[in-house]
């Protein structure tokens, strides 16, 4: 085969974006139960709308709860109503709303940069750490994601279609009332994912573009009646009915849930303002290094000038506006970055596929770079797998086979695609990392995740609860973990665990931590058996008090 060859997509390529977009967006869903404290909580309240029908309302444990919007809700509550396992009724709105970012992304390339770069764009989006994670997460940030990818693309077709892409003037105006009738239904989906949110990021980033290029007019024809009412309709229904029926709904979800999230730290969630740039780094793995080539295709655009006309700023303001955006928040978590990928995604592709065609050199530089990013992943990988509590289903011997395994792995992988780059087989390189990490996430939820479901998940410790007594009191003691309280009650489908009373002991089972631990000794209760373990410091025991 040429260089030419080897350096463009084929027949391979084809069979290999579908296979990659099944396997990491789509397989071993249920590999872990559900996970922290956010996926037992959003997939309860979406449990409860299947199983009450009231989709007005959300509620947990059966109480009016306002933290998220509902879309997330309605989604996981269509499969809750259909699919038997409670992790894929919670996980598969997040992997379709994926799949959905990473078409619409893709289009957009394949429209504006061709095939190759539509091309790499599909191997590259979901195969970003980040997104794999998300995809699988039971939350409404990729459904606020794939929402966002959708508008970003509707946005670009009106700003193509009034001519602000080309050098020469376009002897007439495109009709652009579809695009804008869909730009206004998707961000009226935004909305319903997130909140205000939505609204914020799209005509922030917008007008960004607009300030930078000075086409205000361009920008504000985003504001046309048809968007709105679009908008309008979509969004509004559920904001209005939910506020009828809830008059705490206001100042709970719009005050406390977004501006004071915004504004102070109230929710604990601090961090340094250059937070989200580790998050990207980390969250784009293992093609980080094509970010380094992304940042001299904008210096160049800059010092030639063509920045003006430039289709990638416009896609670059999608990354930088919700960036800067969050950054200043007095509460930052990783996921609120998470909009920004598809994007990113994108640019990417373009400046490796670009490098490819244009400057070799640096394609190759882009190459080695994504090898060495995979052997960081294997150093990181073994550095995750020793810290795991040393306690069963676990060996310590495990442990440092795995550790090793990873090692090894992320070296052979960085080789091979250091060692396509120094050939130019520079197609090459983008195919086998995105096979690579697809057979990768295949060996992980087919040996590694199922025997660290115990560690990460109450899921196998509701099993043991459920098999020995499924309608026995369950009790808590002390400070317990939330990670582990309302996975357990999600699983047990318990509202509440109520605290273990001294006063009136009963037998029953008790879930506890150290703290727990030391009061029962202080209390004297020496009948107890420990008879499920999440985690070194969260365990349940039958407590049988003296009679």
């Amino acid at each position: 085969m040429t260089d030419d060859e080897h350096n463009s997509p084929g027949v391979f390529s084809a069979l290999l974006i579908p296979a990659v977009l099944g396997i990491c967006l789509f397989t071993g869903i249920a590999a872990l139960g559900l996970v922290g404290p956010d996926e037992p909580r959003y997939a309860w309240i979406a449990r409860a709308v299947a199983l009450t029908g009231n989709w007005i309302t959300p509620k947990l444990w059966g109480k009016p709860w306002f933290e998220k919007p509902v879309l997330y809700y309605w989604a996981g509550a269509v499969g809750f109503k259909f699919l038997r396992s409670p992790e894929w009724a919670a996980r598969l709105p997040s992997a379709i709303s994926a799949f959905i970012a990473a078409l619409a992304t893709g289009w957009l390339a394949l429209r504006q940069y061709g095939t190759k770069a539509a091309a790499a764009t599909l191997l590259i989006f979901p195969t970003c750490v980040g997104v794999i994670a998300f995809a699988r997460a039971a939350a409404p940030d990729m459904l606020f994601t794939a929402a966002l990818a959708l508008a970003l693309v509707s946005a670009f077709r009106v700003v193509e279609k009034r001519g602000s892409f080309s050098r020469v003037p376009r002897p007439e105006i495109q009709r652009d009332h579809f695009d804008l009738i869909l730009l206004g239904i998707w961000l009226g989906f935004a909305v319903l994912a997130k909140g205000p949110a939505g609204i914020i990021l799209a005509g922030g980033s917008a007008f960004l573009w607009a300030a930078v290029t000075s086409n205000w007019k361009v920008a504000l024809r985003m504001l046309h009646p048809l968007a709105i009412l679009a908008f309008a309709v979509v969004a509004l229904p559920w904001y209005v009915l939910c506020a009828r029926a809830n008059p705490s709904f206001f100042q709970i979800f719009i005050i406390e849930n977004n501006f004071e999230r915004y504004l102070t730290p109230m929710f604990h969630h601090p961090q340094p303002f250059w937070f989200f740039g580790k998050v990207v780094v980390l969250g784009t793995l293992p093609w980080t290094a094509l970010l380094v080539g992304a940042a001299f295709d904008a210096r160049r655009i800059f010092r030639d000038g063509s920045w003006r006309n430039s289709a990638g700023l416009f896609i670059a303001c999608w990354i930088i506006f919700p960036t800067a955006f969050f950054s200043f928040s007095k509460s930052k978590l990783p996921e609120y970055i998470l909009p920004i990928f598809p994007a990113l995604a994108l640019i990417m592709a373009h400046s490796f596929t670009r490098a490819m065609e244009h400057a070799q050199r640096k394609a190759q530089w882009m190459g080695i770079g994504t090898g060495v990013m995979w052997v960081a992943l294997g150093v990181g990988g073994a550095i995750g797998f020793h810290r795991l509590p040393m306690y069963a289903p676990l060996t310590e011997e495990q442990v440092a086979a795995l550790a090793m395994t990873s090692l090894i792995t992320g070296a052979a992988i960085g080789a091979l695609i250091e060692s396509l780059s120094l050939w130019r087989k520079l197609w090459l390189v983008i195919a086998f990392s995105a096979l690579a990490s697809a057979c990768l996430l295949i060996a992980a939820e087919a040996g590694v995740l199922p025997k660290l479901d115990p560690v990460l998940s109450p899921r196998t410790m509701a099993q043991e609860i459920s098999a020995i007594a499924p309608a026995t009191k369950v009790y808590s003691l002390g400070k317990v973990s939330r990670n582990c309280t309302y996975g357990l009650q999600f699983y047990l489908q318990r509202n509440s665990l109520p605290q273990y009373d001294f006063k009136n002991p009963a037998s029953g089972y008790v879930l506890m931590t150290w703290g727990g631990d030391a009061r029962m000794n202080d209390n004297d209760v020496v009948n107890r058996k420990v008879v499920a373990r999440f985690l070194p410091y969260c365990w349940i025991e039958f407590v049988q008090p003296k009679k």
